[in-house]
């Protein structure tokens, strides 16, 4: 199963001068890794990260992120990442490759905001993209 998100590098994104922060990419592959959960239906929640920086993502950039599931053992749903620059055949310039960790729903129910609550107790409609933009 997998997923195709972009994540556009902006000025508010920076880090050294003219390139993306470190932190803030690890925050956008955390993001595109989660949504993995929403396709197996199973409430889980980052138990590790790891992010490899290959190459440097200039401010302006659109990096194309493609995550799947490689593997489940019990409650651990093993995810994979890559990053590549400007389109999906692009320089891969990130990977990373996370556990997360599945929870019960009222983990996730208890700590929402009123208005998500009836969603995430499955009593509305949601549908499943598998593309989309994390910053759009």
């Amino acid at each position: 199963m997998t997923i195709n998100a972009k994540f556009t590098v902006t000025e508010m994104h920076q880090g050294a001068p003219g390139l993306a922060h470190g932190g803030l990419l690890s925050c956008a592959f955390d993001e595109a890794l989660g949504k993995l959960m929403w396709l197996v239906r199973q409430p889980a929640v980052t138990g590790k990260l790891e992010t490899l920086f290959l190459a440097p993502v200039p401010v302006g950039t659109t990096l194309h992120i493609q995550a799947e599931i490689v593997g489940q053992e019990g409650r651990k749903i093993y995810c994979r990442a890559e990053g590549r620059i400007g389109s999906n055949e692009g320089v891969v310039a990130v990977e990373a490759a996370a556990i997360f960790i599945v929870v019960p729903m009222e983990h996730f129910i208890s700590n929402a905001p009123e208005g998500f609550r009836d969603v995430l107790a499955g009593r509305t409609d949601l549908s499943i993209d598998t593309e989309f933009e994390i910053n759009p």
